[in-house]
């Protein structure tokens, strides 16, 4: 049994070769810091669904705009692909923002504000159980 799927190491590869071409290749001003953040190819190799996340300003806006630029260079990505990697077929390419990394920093963040909130309690609690304990005693 084989330990990784050929769409796996497609998947990889193609993540690897778009990170480059994006950041060197698309001349678009209107296009921002894109991270390639993940690809999952058809088991047919037919279409490959990229996963991006923006550096900076994420508004719905920029988010759309960034999408609409790289849905256009998809054609052009491809056509790179093909040169770069061996493949008989280059799947089609569909972007799609991924959310996972804003959602990641929203929970974090609101880990970190009930930690605080929970620190900011502990003292005064931990106070008054003190001040009970040391009445008792005189």
């Amino acid at each position: 049994m084989r330990e990784f799927k050929r769409t796996d190491r497609v998947a990889d590869q193609l993540q690897k070769e778009l990170a480059v071409l994006i950041q060197r290749e698309i001349k678009d001003p209107r296009l921002g810091m894109v991270t390639v953040s993940g690809v999952e190819v058809s088991r047919d190799l037919g279409y490959a669904d990229i996963h991006v996340t923006l550096l900076g300003e994420q508004t719905p806006e920029r988010i759309k705009e960034n999408l609409q630029v790289l849905r256009r260079a998809a054609g052009f990505l491809r056509t790179q692909i093909g040169r770069r990697v061996k493949l008989r077929h280059v799947p089609e390419l569909r972007f799609h923002y991924d959310e996972s990394v804003v959602r990641g920093q929203h929970l974090s963040a609101l880990i970190d504000e009930a930690v605080a909130r929970d620190r900011s309690h502990r003292p005064e609690d931990e106070d008054s159980e003190g001040q009970d304990e040391g009445e008792g005693k005189d």
